[in-house]
């Protein structure tokens, strides 16, 4: 599992804006940027949308004063979900992004596998992310949503 002070790991991820299909590559998205990245199981599942994304949709402007280039929400669902789960939360400053194959939550030691649930998907977490390196990084125990609310993190910035 990646560490605090650990190089994120270099990879791709998508976003659907404005029927428009993005590719963001890692290295370059990070780079000279202050990033509040967290990660859900799954879209429209009942604690994300109840309360883990709901709490960075309310903070974004608290977040964007204390420093904060971009708060990404990212999850293993495609663009399309991403989306569409997005618009139905008012995330309009949250970047919905997508980790399709998994591949990149997995290279960040952060993959579960729920089997007949999803298959492979993301544990919750948050972390801070200052030019490419981890600063701050709170991965939840199994069943638990304490420590990546978003009033936690904007307590660590």
């Amino acid at each position: 599992m990646i560490q605090k002070n650990s190089a994120m790991p270099v990879g791709e991820l998508q976003e659907l804006k404005n029927g428009e299909m993005i590719t963001h590559n890692t290295a370059e998205f990070f780079a000279n940027k202050k990033v509040v990245m967290f990660a859900v199981p799954g879209a429209f599942t009942p604690t994300c949308s109840e309360a883990h994304l709901p709490g960075y949709v309310v903070l974004a402007d608290e977040f964007k004063a204390k420093g904060v280039d971009a708060i990404i929400c990212l999850s293993v669902n495609d663009a399309f979900v991403m989306s569409a789960w997005g618009k139905s939360q008012n995330a309009e400053n949250i970047m919905m992004l997508a980790d399709g194959d998994g591949s990149y939550t997995k290279a960040l030691g952060l993959s579960m596998d729920t089997a007949a649930f999803g298959g492979v998907r993301s544990q919750r977490y948050a972390m801070i992310i200052d030019n490419g390196v981890v600063t701050n990084l709170n991965v939840e125990p199994a069943k638990s949503f304490e420590v990546s609310k978003a009033e936690v993190i904007i307590e660590a910035l």
